[in-house]
């Protein structure tokens, strides 16, 4: 492994959407690297193509409907080029994400325990006794009280934030490299938007992660965020260090946004 080789690069990345009625250009010649342990906030309004950038990178869109082209790499290994069974592997094990709404993210019929249990054994090849305990680990990781009783909970059962921090457990149930966070505080207040953020970045020190949030909201990208990328119309039209961008931002788009 080369650890001076960024974690994730992304190079010339077009994502168009093809159906019957019209075609539609939703990421055009995207390029931008990731590097271990860095945070990189993707900034821009909705249907900027931020969240279908964040998606590509796991081969999250409908095949029928999408075409994708240019390189997305993940520790040097091309996605683009990945079987079905390698793609299983990369999702969750090596590549994980937080969704916009854990509500619908979590299976209703499931207990959140059951869920996380699912996640280990499939792609740690654990026993489910071994799998549980570390559900219950990764449920006290995140800070959620009572984590044995909120094991046996339905998603329902549990209030947005809460569910939040059981998507972010879920998430690093297998210890990925990179931790793709698709607008992780969206559906809540802002109490718990910061509590969620903060527990975030402590997580992503401790565990020496690779995040990447996309967030339309300036004060969440400048919170976290070590470099960030500006999002318009599909494109990237400014990126660099956080501070840079903040105090000089070269793009009429960004300085508005700012």
């Amino acid at each position: 492994m080369n650890t001076t080789a960024p974690l994730l690069s992304i190079r010339d990345l077009n994502v168009t959407f093809v159906t019957r009625e019209r075609t539609v250009h939703a990421v055009n010649g995207v390029s931008f690297d990731l590097k271990r342990g860095e945070v990189l906030s993707i900034l821009g309004e909705s249907g900027s193509g931020k969240s279908v950038s964040l998606r590509a990178v796991q081969r999250l869109l409908p095949e029928r409907l999408t075409r994708i082209s240019g390189a997305i790499s993940v520790d040097g290994e091309d996605v683009l080029a990945m079987s079905k069974s390698r793609l299983r592997a990369l999702r969750g094990g090596e590549v994980s994400m937080i969704f916009q709404e854990p509500a619908t993210s979590f299976d209703p019929v499931y207990t959140i325990g059951q869920q996380i249990v699912e996640a280990v054994v499939t792609h740690k090849g654990v026993s489910r006794d071994q799998a549980r305990r570390r559900a219950l680990e990764l449920l006290e990781l995140v800070r959620i009280p009572s984590a044995a009783q909120r094991l046996n909970n339905y998603p329902h059962e549990m209030s947005g934030g809460m569910r939040q921090r059981a998507m972010i457990a879920l998430a690093l149930s297998c210890d990925p490299k990179i931790l793709l966070a698709d607008e992780p505080t969206t559906a809540l207040d802002a109490t718990v938007q910061i509590q969620v953020l903060l527990l975030l970045q402590q997580l992503q020190k401790e565990l020496g992660l690779g995040v990447i949030i996309v967030t339309h909201d300036v004060g969440v990208a400048i919170e976290i965020g070590d470099r960030i990328a500006v999002m318009y119309g599909g494109k990237i039209v400014e990126s660099g260090p956080l501070a840079d961008v903040v105090r000089d931002p070269q793009h009429p788009y960004t300085q508005g946004l700012l």
